[in-house]
């Protein structure tokens, strides 16, 4: 009798086993597709700010930026952008030592979904200030790139606009009358070409300001070069990667 019920039992535990392993087979193998995309910004933020060395980046209260990006840094390293929810977002760039006389800097933009932004941050570390602009990207339809000049040069008091010059062009200006605290649109450029762009106040062909060489951009990629630093001290010319 003992035996006829263990059997019995053990074919209701077979059975069940049977159909529920069923079920789990008829279950649709789908993976799961991220929404909102076509909802997002993209933006990137690059440290012009002289003298400042551990800042982080918050919007909206989530803090953003694993590690401290100091000046002449671009926000992401290892990547163009970041993703942001379209509509109003609110950021603060602070440094958090204790000991910072940087005062935090909190700003509030409205971001379109689809559009790319550059954050500015520029001054010195006791006034730190900041500059959004949006990024007109255009994906060229042959092997050039695309190039643009910012100006945040810092002095305590007015100092005259710069001409760019490109030797890739043989040695003409490219950007004109570029004021402190501005940013120019992107120009055509050609890709993979060793190029020497010179700085000079606007008007003018001597004494150079600064110098960049670059030995080269990737094609149908856009490109910013930033001229910043102390006016009547260290000078940066840098170039990063826009889109």
């Amino acid at each position: 009798m003992k035996l006829n019920k263990l059997i019995t039992l053990l074919i209701i535990v077979v059975a069940f086993s049977f159909a529920f392993i069923s079920c789990k087979r008829e279950a649709p193998l789908t993976a799961s597709i991220e929404t909102g995309i076509n909802t997002k910004a993209t933006v990137q933020v690059y440290n012009a700010t002289v003298k400042s060395t551990r800042n982080f980046l918050y919007v909206d209260g989530n803090k953003i930026s694993g590690s401290t990006f100091a000046f002449g840094n671009v926000f992401p390293a290892t990547a163009y952008a970041f993703k942001v929810d379209a509509g109003s977002r609110t950021f603060l760039i602070k440094d958090t030592l204790g000991s910072t006389t940087q005062p935090p800097l909190t700003f509030a933009e409205t971001m379109d979904a689809g559009k790319s932004y550059t954050i500015f941050t520029y001054d010195t570390l006791n006034s730190i200030k900041q500059v959004t602009v949006s990024n007109d990207i255009e994906i060229p339809s042959d092997t050039t790139s695309r190039l643009r000049f910012a100006n945040f040069i810092f002095n305590t008091t007015p100092v005259p606009a710069v001409d760019v010059y490109s030797s890739v062009f043989g040695n003409t200006k490219v950007f004109t009358n570029v004021a402190t605290a501005s940013v120019t649109g992107f120009i055509p450029y050609p890709s993979g070409k060793r190029d020497t762009l010179s700085v000079y106040a606007t008007g003018t062909t001597s004494p150079l300001i600064i110098r960049l060489i670059s030995t080269g951009v990737t094609p149908t990629r856009s490109y910013t070069t930033v001229y910043s630093g102390s006016y009547r001290a260290t000078k940066s010319f840098a170039l990063f990667n826009t889109y």
